[in-house]
């Protein structure tokens, strides 16, 4: 082992070769900074010439504008055709492969026809390459969102809905019934995709994309984890091939469970046995792409090969006919013609809308910021909100439902080698010539083959359930986040159990604002840095002085705490002192009163006493020299100075000075300056001097608007750092102990 000797020498070493600074300065208050600093003049600008000056256009604005809402003006021009061509090839058509299957698989989790789901995998695709800022991200159909479409449409277009002109008893047998069934719940969708775009532009062009910012990780990862078993229970009916409901809203998961336990002896023995098939080969494929990432040019797209291989297995067995397999069926060949939204649905679904928009952008905006931050780019947050909002309004006319980022196809897309938004524009063209020339091919696909894609494809957020694990040891308060996140929309729903996980979150902002830490504060010895003294062993607090920080703002919700920790950490009390003086000054003149008593009846007993020859003498020695005058006796308080009095029944408290470290306070309010001046009065009957360092400028201009600063507390007290304070405290308690010691 090493000796102790030789630690010491490398720590003198390391000493040496630590660099140093040394600065001589005046000891900075507020008003001496003021004094010495001349503040810039600034002319504000009245609401008129705001206006004015926003309204004002030139040619260089408007370019600016131009290039803002659409970014691909300012990026084609400069695309690389040799060094990015070909990887934004390979990377759209891998894109394409997995952007077809999904599309029809998630077209399920959204109540409607397949061909839908194509619809919505093409022209908000194509879109995105012109308004959108992120080079990786593949826009499109998610589970999440398609989920939450599909909770609207069946909600608003439940499977137990009685159509004028149908005969109630064979309704749910009635081919025309899930005809019209369906293009009511396609018109619910399409509506819902108009007003969440809608709702997404108005935020995008308020500049309000700092929304994202109050769906934090643990909320978004608890929820989508949630969203997860969503899915997955909704598609265990497809996997059995079984015939249910499908329920939306509260308990929606416990009575799809219910449901599909309820006629799980009707299983569907053949597409159980294709369903499983396809999850089978799926996983394998899936760890295939993972174990030989970094040998494999392309992933293995074994998504399109189950679905190829399922359509054939279909068409060859006919599967439908003999085996009463359900199939996606019709697939229209060609584009639809545009057509307006039905918008006398927009007050039934507007707050789903809302829930929509801002998490198919958070979600969207998470991703992006993770390929930006990865490949040396920046995005817009508020040209997102207005690339996704044309996206979903736009593509609505043209029967497409809600649509957000893909994790998977974002990560295939960013790992194939695509380098631009041309990876996004070559999926959707794949796409569309599924639509207009193949698409027919896929009518036998069985609807089991969609559900198992589904289901794996739900393997990367199941995985989140480890994050429970992770925050126990690193976050409490994130940990609680996740778990409300989850099972409030487990059990409420997707919207109310968003709206419930956003209200928890901010309820922790204000518990961690209202219950912060709190903290006593030393000096590293021969420096000016200042640290918690129960921290570290060298930490040294200075005589009289004591250095109290908090780390949050002071407003109305923590004033009051803020008071009682300061009270608790610096064993300074000034009402317990105050008090104490008083009933301390109640007990001297109850004492003295009693040992006037005692001397009044001595002074009786004497004279009753005496002799008659002496009595007269010793009564008019007593009435001049020791009879109370004014019930008082008048040697006893002419021995006692108003000074040793107060010192007798004073308790003493051994610091003489304060200092508030504000440091971490971003804000005050006017609860928080009165609690501030009266912390300061207060302290001061005591004859406590407080003071306050380290300041910023935005929190002294709010002391100053509320009218903080007067006779009695002044700039003065407000020093520039923490060590200024502790200087300016020494230099006043020496002059304080040097004009007693002359007294």
């Amino acid at each position: 082992m090493r000796s102790t000797m030789e630690h010491a020498q490398e720590h003198e070493a390391c000493l040496e070769q630590t660099q140093r600074y040394c600065v001589d300065r005046p000891i900075y208050n507020q008003e001496l900074l003021r004094g010495q600093l001349h503040r810039r003049e600034r002319t504000p600008q009245t609401l008129r010439q705001k206006i004015a000056h926003s309204c004002r256009c030139s040619s260089k604005k408007a370019k600016s504008h131009l290039y803002s809402f659409l970014p691909i003006l300012k990026w084609l021009p400069r695309y690389p055709l040799k060094a990015y061509l070909l990887g934004d090839i390979i990377s759209g058509i891998s894109t394409g492969v997995m952007q077809l299957p999904q599309g029809l698989a998630y077209a399920l989790l959204a109540a409607v026809p397949p061909v839908f789901g194509l619809y919505s995998s093409f022209y908000p695709v194509f879109l995105y390459t012109f308004f959108g800022t992120s080079k990786h991200i593949s826009i499109g159909t998610f589970a999440v969102i398609s989920m939450m479409v599909g909770g609207v449409a069946v909600r608003q277009v439940p499977d137990e809905i009685i159509y004028v002109g149908y005969n109630s008893t064979n309704v749910t047998d009635s081919l025309e019934y899930y005809d019209a069934r369906d293009t009511k719940r396609v018109q619910v969708a399409v509506t819902l995709a108009f007003l969440s775009g809608i709702i997404q532009l108005c935020l995008g062009f308020l500049r309000f994309g700092f929304v994202a910012i109050y769906l934090t990780e643990p909320l978004v990862r608890g929820f989508t984890t949630a969203a997860a078993v969503h899915v997955f229970t909704s598609q265990l009916k497809y996997l059995l091939g079984i015939k249910t409901n499908r329920y939306s809203g509260p308990l929606s998961v416990v009575y799809s469970i219910a449901a599909v336990l309820s006629k799980i002896t009707t299983t569907n023995i053949a597409a159980l046995i294709v369903g499983l098939t396809c999850i089978v080969l799926l996983l394998i494929g899936k760890e295939i792409n993972l174990r030989f990432k970094k040998k494999l040019p392309v992933p293995i797209p074994m998504e399109i090969i189950v679905v190829i291989i399922g359509t054939g297995v279909s068409a060859g067995m006919n599967l439908s006919e003999s085996y009463r397999v359900d199939v996606v069926g019709n697939i229209p060949q060609g584009l639809r013609a545009p057509a307006v939204p039905e918008i006398q649905l927009i007050p039934a679904i507007f707050v789903d809308a809302i829930a929509i928009a801002i998490v198919g952008f958070s979600m969207a905006v998470s991703m992006a910021k993770i390929f930006a931050l990865k490949h040396g780019y920046t995005i817009d947050g508020n040209q997102e909100l207005i690339a996704l909002g044309i996206c979903n309004s736009v593509g609505s006319f043209f029967q497409s439902f809600s649509i957000t980022c893909s994790m998977s196809r974002s990560l295939v897309q960013e790992s194939t080698g695509g380098k631009t938004q041309i990876a996004g524009a070559l999926s959707s063209i794949m796409v569309l010539l599924v639509i207009v020339a193949i698409g027919y091919l896929f009518e036998p696909l069985p609807q089991t083959v969609l559900a198992a894609i589904v289901m794996v494809n739900l393997k990367g957020m199941f995985k989140q359930f480890g994050d429970v694990m992770h925050l126990w040891r690193t976050s409490k308060i994130e940990l609680a986040i996740w778990v409300v996140a989850f099972v409030a929309s487990l059990f409420l729903g997707l919207d109310y159990g968003l709206l419930t996980a956003v209200a928890f979150a901010m309820i922790t902002v204000i518990y961690r604002t209202q219950s912060p830490q709190y903290r006593i504060l030393g000096r590293i010895p021969d420096t000016d840095i200042y640290c918690d003294v129960e921290e570290y062993e060298e930490i040294k607090e200075y005589p009289g002085i004591k250095i109290f920080q908090a780390n949050a703002s002071l407003y109305f919700a923590n004033s009051e705490s803020y008071t009682s920790a300061l009270k608790k950490k610096t064993g300074v009390d000034p009402c317990a002192i105050l008090a104490a003086r008083r009933k301390a000054q109640k007990r001297h003149a109850r004492e003295i009163k009693a040992a006037n008593e005692q001397r009044k009846k001595a002074v009786l007993k004497l004279v009753n006493s005496s002799t008659n020859d002496m009595e007269a003498s010793a009564k008019h020695e007593i009435a001049n020299d020791e009879l109370p005058v004014n019930g008082k006796f008048a040697s006893v308080d002419a021995n006692v100075s108003p000074d040793e009095h107060e010192h007798f029944v004073e308790p003493k408290t051994n610091i003489h000075s304060l200092i508030l470290d504000f440091t971490p306070v971003n804000f005050v309010d006017s609860v928080g300056a009165k609690t501030l001046k009266s912390i300061i009065k207060e302290y001061s009957e005591v004859g406590v001097c407080v003071c306050i360092a380290s300041c910023s400028g935005p929190v002294m201009n709010e002391l100053t608007r509320l009218n903080f600063f007067d006779n009695t507390v002044t700039r003065e007290l407000l020093f520039h750092s923490i060590h200024d304070a502790v200087l300016a405290c020494q230099v006043k308690d020496r002059a304080a102990s040097q004009t007693d010691f002359d007294l």
